[in-house]
C-alpha cells in the first residue's frame, strides 16, 4: 500500500499557505488558500508571531497598514488557546479569527444545554484582538455526526470586528461539504479593485536600462 501521504492540494491560481513540517506527529490540520488576484497585498504566513501547524496567522497590506487573519485547528486537548494565550502580540488589525475550536457550549449551540471550561479562554483571546463572535445568517450544525455515539455540534466558529461595516454575516453551505463532515463557513469582504489590480514592471533585456540597473546593483555591493 505504501507509506501514508500528508499534505494537502495544491492549484495553480492560488497561493497555498501551511505549516511545512510533514512529519506524521506534527502534520499541518489547517492551511489558508489565497487567490492570486490578491497577490498586490502581499499575504504572508508569519510564523515569526506563531509557529504552529494548527495556527495560520497570515498578514496583508492594505494602504499603508498591516491587517491579520488567524485559521485555525483546536484539537480536544485545547493545545492551540494554550499557543495563542502564551504568543498573542499586539495584532489590533486582526480582521478574522475562524475555524474549528472544537469547543462545545450553550451560547452558540442551543441543542448543547452545558457550559465548556474553555470558553472563558476563546473569548479572552478573542476580547484582546477586538473581535466578538459572529452568528451565521443561516444558524445550524457546523460538523455532522460520523459514527452513532456522537452528535451534529456548532464547533466551526467565526469572530469579526463588530464595527466593520465592510463585512457580511458569514453563511453555512452543508450542501458542498461533502466528502468532509464539517459545513464550509463563507463570508464575504468587500476589497476595492485598487487593491487588488496588480500593475508588473520590467526592464527591457539588453536595453540600455538593464545595463545602468546592472551599474548600480554592482557599485551598491
Amino acid at each position: 500500500m505504501g507509506d501514508p501521504l500528508y499534505g494537502t492540494s495544491s492549484y495553480p491560481e492560488w497561493t497555498l499557505f501551511i505549516c511545512q513540517d510533514t512529519t506524521q506527529e506534527n502534520y499541518a490540520r489547517v492551511t489558508t488558500y489565497v487567490n492570486k488576484h490578491l497577490a498586490r497585498m502581499r499575504f504572508a504566513l508569519r510564523l515569526d508571531i506563531i509557529n504552529h501547524c494548527d495556527i495560520n496567522i497570515l498578514a496583508f497590506h492594505n494602504d499603508q497598514d498591516t491587517y491579520y487573519i488567524i485559521n485555525i485547528y483546536s484539537d480536544n486537548n485545547q493545545t492551540t488557546l494554550q499557543v495563542l494565550q502564551q504568543s498573542m502580540t499586539n495584532m489590533n488589525n486582526t480582521i478574522i479569527l475562524t475555524e474549528d475550536f472544537n469547543i462545545r457550549d450553550s451560547d452558540w449551540d442551543p441543542s448543547f444545554r452545558h457550559y465548556s471550561s474553555h470558553t472563558n479562554d476563546l473569548i479572552t483571546i478573542a476580547n484582546s484582538l477586538d473581535l466578538k463572535l459572529s452568528p451565521p445568517s443561516n444558524p445550524s450544525p457546523t460538523r455532522f455526526k460520523d459514527n452513532l455515539q456522537d452528535t451534529n455540534s456548532i464547533i466551526d466558529l467565526v469572530f469579526l470586528p463588530p464595527d466593520n461595516t465592510g463585512f457580511g454575516r458569514h453563511t453555512l453551505h452543508p450542501e458542498i461539504q461533502k466528502p468532509s463532515n464539517h459545513v464550509p463557513l463563507i463570508i464575504e469582504i468587500g476589497i476595492r479593485g485598487i487593491n487588488t489590480d496588480i500593475n508588473i514592471w520590467s526592464i527591457k533585456k539588453d536595453s540600455k536600462e538593464e545595463k545602468e540597473f546592472i551599474s548600480s546593483l554592482v557599485r551598491g555591493i
